[in-house]
């Protein structure tokens, strides 16, 4: 049976190894479909596209960061065109936006003692790649290393818990597109889109997406809601099943993986072969890679 995982990350975002290793550590989990889906960015496409096996398939994606009252909502975005003037521009904006936040928390940070350096923070950000090494690719995650390394933490999680998730001390808040906004720009742009792991909504009520916005959001074009996801527990992962059923989307099963961070779990949570082909196959904007 294929085996498809829908949501992973590189060191081009806050993953930790290159988009090239990647590929390698997908292949070695025994995947045969890959989405590379970095945050705000398919800066890595173009290298992991070059690994490519002999009958492996990558997918081109992102994880687009949204904003609903306050609380965050991810969209995995697929096989959209990212020259899209719309689309394009709002991701150019959201990138800008994540140097001047990423900035603004290590000034926050130095304020409370903590002894982190924004040329750290940039080192940790293109480490292994320094090709991606820019402010674009800046996320919390490379923070929290930073602080981890100045002594101000135990692990990436306290280093959120205790300094800049939503409502910590150093926290910043950045730009980001309404989700019902964001699917409608990446259907125009020819993509397709995932609500990405719904129950982990971060300063939004019980930490959900909202269900009223889910439908919106179907409305306004997305087709798949990510219920399988290493975050979930079982119950949140029925519960989520059944919002799909209901509003007639697919259901997308994703490892989330970030490299070592997330201990290299690619393929621990999988998508159905036929709900991957009935999600694509409204894309026009970008083919599937394949090796």
């Amino acid at each position: 049976m294929t085996r498809i995982d829908l949501h992973s990350h590189s060191s081009v975002s806050d993953g930790t190894d290159t988009p090239a290793e990647v590929v390698e550590y997908a292949v070695a989990a025994g995947l045969d479909v890959l989405a590379l889906t970095d945050h705000d960015t398919v800066a890595g496409i173009e290298e992991a596209a070059r690994k490519l096996p002999a009958g492996f398939t990558l997918v081109p994606g992102m994880e687009l960061s949204c904003a609903y009252e306050g609380s965050s909502v991810h969209l995995l975005c697929y096989l959209f065109d990212p020259e899209e003037p719309d689309l394009a521009e709002e991701l150019r904006r959201v990138r800008s936006d994540r140097a001047s936040r990423a900035e603004e928390m290590v000034r926050k940070l130095r304020e409370h003692g903590v002894g982190v350096t924004w040329e750290r923070v940039l080192e940790i950000a293109g480490a292994g790649h320094e090709e991606h090494a820019d402010a674009n690719t800046i996320g919390r995650p490379h923070l929290a290393r930073a602080i981890v390394e100045a002594g101000a933490a135990r692990d990436v999680q306290d280093a959120f818990d205790r300094w800049i998730g939503s409502g910590g001390p150093a926290y910043a808040s950045r730009y980001a597109i309404d989700p019902v906004r964001a699917v409608g720009l990446v259907r125009a742009a020819g993509g397709v889109c995932s609500l990405a792991h719904p129950g982990r909504a971060e300063g939004s009520l019980n930490n959900t997406v909202p269900l009223e916005l889910v439908e919106r959001m179907v409305a306004a074009g997305m087709g798949a809601i990510e219920a399988d996801h290493p975050s979930h527990n079982r119950a949140q992962a029925r519960y989520w099943r059944g919002v799909a059923d209901d509003l007639g989307v697919v259901v997308t099963g994703s490892s989330d993986d970030h490299g070592s961070l997330t201990g290299r779990r690619l393929g621990c949570r999988t998508t159905a072969p036929e709900a991957f082909e009935r999600l694509v196959a409204p894309a026009t904007g970008t083919p599937l890679l394949r090796g």
